[in-house]
């Protein structure tokens, strides 16, 4: 194996030099493509920094962010106006970081370590073409007093400076637009003036060729090959050398991704085969844009829900969203069959199989997949994509039943309109429209758009559930409504048993079909009474008139009536379970996924909720871990490999809490109970106070059998490097089921064996 230039060779005294890699990202979350590169130096050894102007919410474990303002304090993020990229701003960044933090390699993030760069030489960069004559920057070290570097911030510090490396002509055009008081900025002069143009003219004017890495050291598949990346696995493979180390991957790629492949990598490419080697789930996180181009992925930072339970695709034009809204929420796909004027008839569309199998193809069980076949079997949902359909191709008018059918007071419309179609004022009836993106296709100018329904009138939901509550609550029972929607409705059955739920008013009343609180059939099939709690709102039930409620019935006696009081809640819920426990002490509570508190001087750890931030936390029920002191027993049941989950648990340290566990089933790991068929004896059991440890566990092995958790299992057991342990399970997982992200990842295992 050849050394690269600079790198000491095996056997020497001196061992190479550990070098830093530095990068920057702009824009938001990252797409699978920035998390695969970012890990991959993480995974390779080789400490990365990434430089950022905000939080990033998915930035790889074991990545360092740091300020951007450290290196430039500045909000003016220039940028190719032509293509509406901020590589210019990253141009100018680069420069001004090798010089602040000397010994820092940068490297695009789109480049992807294949072997630890340990170059002694602060001299690191390489040439992108044949003929060695292009040096590129995506991988550059300079020394920080060097005088090619000197000269290049020197360049950089004039926008309007014209470049001696560009065509005469373009010189000579811009020399004559500067004589008449209009020069050029630099956003509006050609791709790569501040990148490799500038970097190959100063290497040249300075005689730094010998410090030029060779085209196989960062660029063996130059960018007319990079199309190699998302085709056959072996085809990129046969041209990467033993002098690669740090691999180019072409971002113009996503271009391609995202208009053929759904944002993802093509199945079998050697894209594919790197993010299984470190465990990127594509999914979650697909190729948004390139350019001024917007792919539906994009859709999934655009959305604004807390929790998604369902979500429909009206044309079959958002696959990369669905799939990522199922791979976050763990939600249903429902696929509605109908044609261009929103009837249903015999036989599919032509999209549905292609659509079904792709969904199957990236990990989402069959059974999560419903196709709505019948006019009468649509319902309320919480997403509704309809891109590149009614209102853009088709005739907007046919949308209305399905408006009418599926939205709730929470649900979120996606869709294309198109300039003159109508669509504007056809929605009007129907909410408020938010534009995301635009484009223009055959001459027509096309608007993506989220629509959410109006705010209720501020009593409309509040009387239809004030008649409800009432009958619910009949004559031996009472209702009593409270400040900003919410209210406690009580129902008395047997004075054994009295479940204290608390649930949210939106959903009891747009959500669910029988418009009642959550579990009440349940209940009331035990015999049990109830006392529902219900919020106005994700408002954490932080009212000072709830806090009243709860003191008037502790001080009245009212929980002493019953044998056993049981509060039950989840995640928001949860935390009101544990938290107004206080006002009947001796009390049970079962809280799923629950928040101790959200108070950010208390967990500022806690990310999520900002809903809620500015909610007073503090007074007698604030601090759920520490007033729920009082309780008989609190069973708290979360996911421990939910890191904030996890927190949130850890903060219940009194005697009277059993932490029950469920690993990799996520936050909303109710669902996932559900769909084992094991939510219902956990909750009985829970509720009726006869739920021990051994139970619990014993019915947790349902899991075993469920597919998201063997794929959860099985890529930890590769992650942490148990091969052989990898390999028995996922022999085993694949005697019973068809899991196909098992099935690759094993067959990566026994490839890497041979």
């Amino acid at each position: 194996m050849l050394p690269a230039k600079g790198a000491y060779k095996l056997g020497e005294a001196k061992v190479a030099r550990e070098r830093e890699v530095g990068t920057l990202w702009i824009g938001g979350p990252l797409s699978w493509m920035e998390q695969l590169c970012l890990k991959s130096f993480v995974d390779r050894g080789q400490k990365i920094t990434l430089f950022g102007y905000e939080p990033i919410p998915n930035l790889p474990a074991g990545v360092i962010f740091r300020d951007g303002r450290e290196i430039i304090d500045t909000d003016d993020f220039i940028k190719y106006e032509q293509k509406n990229s901020y590589a210019l701003f990253a141009d100018w960044f680069r420069l001004h970081m090798i010089h602040q933090c000397p010994g820092m390699i940068w490297v695009d993030t789109d480049v992807y370590c294949h072997r630890p760069m340990e170059y002694d030489s602060d001299y690191v960069m390489g040439y992108e073409l044949p003929g060695e004559h292009r040096v590129n920057n995506a991988v550059l070290g300079l020394p920080a007093d060097s005088d090619i570097l000197q000269q290049m911030l020197e360049f950089t510090s004039d926008r309007y400076a014209i470049a001696p490396f560009l065509p005469r002509k373009r010189q000579e055009q811009m020399r004559k637009q500067a004589a008449k008081g209009k020069p050029v900025h630099v956003s509006q002069q050609p791709w790569g003036v501040w990148g490799p143009m500038m970097v190959t003219h100063y290497v040249h004017a300075l005689g730094l060729e010998a410090h030029v890495q060779p085209l196989n050291a960062f660029y063996p598949i130059t960018f007319r090959e990079r199309f190699k990346f998302m085709r056959r696995a072996e085809l990129a493979t046969g041209l990467i050398t033993p002098e690669t180390t740090a691999l180019h991957l072409w971002a113009s790629n996503k271009r391609q991704l995202g208009n053929i492949h759904d944002g993802l990598p093509p199945k079998d490419s050697y894209l594919e085969k790197l993010v299984q080697d470190h465990n990127i789930n594509p999914a979650l996180a697909p190729i948004k844009g390139r350019g001024k181009a917007t792919f539906d992925g994009a859709l999934i930072d655009e959305l604004d829900l807390e929790s998604v339970s369902v979500a429909a695709d009206l044309t079959g034009g958002a696959r990369s969203f669905m799939l990522a809204l199922h791979h976050k929420f763990d939600c249903e796909i429902q696929l509605v069959n109908c044609n261009r004027r929103g009837k249903f008839k015999e036989g599919d569309q032509g999209w549905l199989q292609s659509y079904t199998e792709f969904l199957m193809d990236h990990d989402v069980d069959p059974g999560r997949i419903r196709v709505i076949r019948d006019e009468n079997d649509l319902r309320p949902v919480d997403v509704l994509c309809n891109l590149a359909g009614f209102g853009d191709r088709y005739n907007v008018p046919f949308l209305g039943k399905f408006l009418d059918r599926c939205m709730h007071s929470d649900t979120r419309v996606f869709m294309d309109v198109r300039k003159g179609s109508g669509a504007f004022p056809f929605l009007k009836k129907f909410g408020v429209n938010t534009a995301l993106s635009s484009r223009e296709e055959d001459g027509h100018e096309i608007t993506r758009i989220r629509v959410q329904p109006k705010p209720p009138e501020p009593t409309s939901t509040e009387d239809g559930w004030h008649e409800i509550a009432r009958q619910l609550a009949g004559r031996e029972g009472w209702y009593r409504p409270g400040a900003n929607g919410h209210s406690f409705l009580y129902m008395p059955r047997a004075s054994d048993t009295l479940v204290v739920t608390f649930d949210n008013l939106d959903i009891a009343m747009t959500k669910r079909e029988d418009r009642r609180p959550w579990g009440y059939s349940f209940i009331k099939d035990h015999g049990w009474s109830m006392l529902g709690v219900l919020a106005g709102g994700w408002t954490w039930y932080r009212e000072p008139w709830v806090h009243e409620q709860f003191d008037a019935l502790r001080d009245e006696g009212f929980f002493k009536q019953f044998r056993r009081v049981v509060f039950y809640g989840a995640s928001m819920g949860g935390y009101a379970a544990c938290a107004f426990s206080a006002a009947a002490p001796g009390c049970d509570v079962v809280a799923i996924s629950p928040q101790s508190t959200v108070d950010k001087s208390v967990v500022p750890w806690e990310t999520r909720y900002k809903v809620v931030w500015d909610r007073d936390f503090t007074g007698r029920y604030g601090d759920a871990a520490k007033v729920s002191v009082a309780a008989n027993r609190v069973s708290i049941i979360y996911d421990p490999y939910e890191p904030l989950d996890a927190n949130h648990a850890a903060r219940f340290t009194h005697d009277n809490v059993q932490h029950l566990r469920a690993p990799l089933l996520g936050h909303r790991l109710g669902s996932s109970l559900n769909q084992m068929g094991i939510l219902s004896p956990i909750i009985l059991g829970a509720l009726n106070g006869t739920l021990t440890s051994e139970e619990y566990y014993g019915l947790l092995r349902a899991r075993r059998g469920s597919p998201r958790y063997q794929r959860e299992l099985f890529k930890r057991a590769v992650a942490k490097g148990h091969d052989r342990l990898a390999k028995a399970l996922g022999t085993h997982i694949l005697s019973t089921n068809p899991n196909r992200a098992v099935r690759i990842g094993l067959e990566a295992l026994t490839e890497e064996a041979g």
